[in-house]
């Protein structure tokens, strides 16, 4: 009778526990497949755009740039109304983060307000830092690059303002091996002003370099961007400017620039050693010298940012003569105009082209999420935007996370990357903190509450960390069921880093 008593009370612990596993679903709104979540903090409320982790010492400290998507705020922590800028949370627990500090951004001048753009990298990797101190490049509004000493979290202190003047900014990149920083941002001297137009808000971006092996004495390497964007080039000005930034550093010897996020993209391959140490006056031929490989998307395709996979085993070709069971790709990803919403713009995706052969880049397949999958098209901007940026070898050559606006993150199994699949998803719940979007005029005039994940990143252990536009906070969630067993968690151990 006990044992049979005991199997009872389990079932019924067990009935219980799925009974409030669905019930706190239901309450929460989220929407997944394969993810769940593990944590998340609301950011005070504040529009989120790009999160990076850094591991220092113990902890696990996750920094997020934040949009101007509202006006000056209250920081709760020190009572004070602040711009939209920086956020500092402990990660080190992932189910109860910790807001440490916010270091306030730009005077709000539109969608480049605020402080959207970070990297961060720890002293112990650098060449010639204090190996007991930790560093973060954050953009300033549209104006200008900075740099933090993060090495207290809870009290950042400015070093220094890298660059100045600037009219827009963008993306970063920071080898945390070398310490070259590639930030994005224009014009400066010697590049064009020309404005290109509301819908080419990327026209004037550049990429400008700097050896920040150690931060306490920044040295500027060059500028760099597309041929045309400089004055007195004899070639017609580009209506794509610079929007992403990848470096795989001296060992993989390329940087990969995505220009033009919304249309008309434009990919570069370059050879690191050429770019670093190549011919630096602003001529079309210098410009055109350590590039591999380009990229010219159509007018409704834009180029938001690209993610190499090289090395990539086929099995399927394994028999194949004169090679080919191995090959090297590229996953270009579109962001769009984010101001045209309920699927009004043209839809961006994710599209893989093999660069085996950099010179000849051929695509090979396009994935994209059906809007009727999520009735997606009521309610905010629908499409994509990025993917993690970490080669962590758990998910390397693996997984992609792709950050896709109102249908959140989609977990996408590119082991084949002929046939891209996707194996998960999370869609937080909006909450009383998400600013809602509003289209049409007058009578015509409705408003929404939509998800808007942005930007994404994943963390050397495992954890995937999602953040919103809108004001609906960070989610740190992770795999689970078939997509869990398709990482390589085995590889935790040996992290490729940032």
């Amino acid at each position: 009778m006990g044992i049979r008593k005991s199997g009872r009370v389990l079932v019924l612990l067990a009935a219980f526990a799925v009974f409030v596993a669905i019930a706190w679903g239901q309450e929460n709104g989220a929407k997944s497949s394969n993810m769940e979540l593990v944590g998340s903090n609301d950011l005070q409320g504040r529009g989120a755009y790009m999160p990076v982790i850094l591991k220092q010492g113990d902890r696990w400290i996750a920094y997020i740039g934040h949009r101007p998507t509202q006006g000056p705020m209250l920081n709760p922590l020190n009572g004070q109304t602040e711009e939209n800028g920086t956020a500092v949370v402990d990660v080190t627990d992932p189910q109860h983060p910790k807001y440490l500090a916010h270091i306030p951004g730009e005077l709000d001048k539109g969608v480049n307000g605020g402080a959207q753009y970070v990297r961060a990298c720890s002293g112990s990797t650098l060449p010639h830092a204090d190996k007991n101190k930790s560093y973060l490049i954050r953009s300033y509004g549209r104006s200008a690059w900075e740099l933090w000493d993060v090495s207290e979290p809870a009290k950042p202190s400015r070093m220094s303002v890298l660059v100045t003047g600037f009219i827009n900014t963008n993306s970063g990149w920071w080898e945390c091996d070398t310490g070259i920083a590639y930030v994005g941002g224009g014009p400066s001297e010697g590049w064009s002003h020309k404005d290109m137009g509301k819908d080419n808000h990327d026209a004037l971006n550049h990429a400008t370099i700097f050896d920040l092996s150690d931060p306490a004495k920044p040295v500027l390497v060059r500028t760099f961007g597309l041929p045309g964007q400089q004055q007195d080039s004899s070639v017609a000005q580009p209506t794509s400017g610079l929007h992403g930034i990848l470096s795989t550093g001296p060992k993989g010897n390329r940087v990969y620039l995505s220009n033009g996020d919304a249309a008309n993209g434009i990919v570069e391959i370059l050879d690191r050693e050429k770019l670093l140490n190549g011919p630096k006056e602003l001529t079309d031929d210098n410009l055109r010298y350590p590039v591999l490989g380009r990229i010219d998307l159509p007018p409704d395709t834009g180029a938001d940012m690209s993610f190499p996979l090289v090395g990539m085993p086929l099995p399927e070709f394994e028999k194949q003569r004169g090679g080919g069971a191995v090959k090297d790709f590229l996953a270009v990803i579109g962001e769009g105009h984010a101001d045209q919403y309920e699927c009004k713009d043209a839809r961006q995706m994710m599209h893989i082209f093999d660069i085996t052969t950099e010179s000849k880049p051929m695509g090979v397949s396009t994935w994209t999420v059906p809007y009727a999958s999520g009735d997606f098209c009521n309610g905010g901007y629908f499409g994509t935007h990025s993917t993690n940026t970490n080669f962590t070898p758990i998910y390397f050559k693996r997984i992609l996370f792709v950050a896709h606006h109102n249908s959140g993150v989609r977990a996408v199994d590119i082991r084949d990357p002929y046939h891209p699949q996707e194996i998960g998803y999370y869609i937080p719940a909006a909450t009383d903190k998400t600013v809602k979007y509003c289209v049409g005029e007058g009578a015509e005039k409705h408003c929404k509450a939509a998800i808007d994940t942005y930007n994404l990143e994943v963390d050397d252990r495992g954890y995937i960390y999602i953040v919103d536009s809108p004001g609906t906070g960070l989610h740190i969630l992770q795999l689970t069921g078939a997509a869990r067993k398709i990482a390589n968690f085995d590889g935790a151990a040996a992290p490729a880093g940032q």
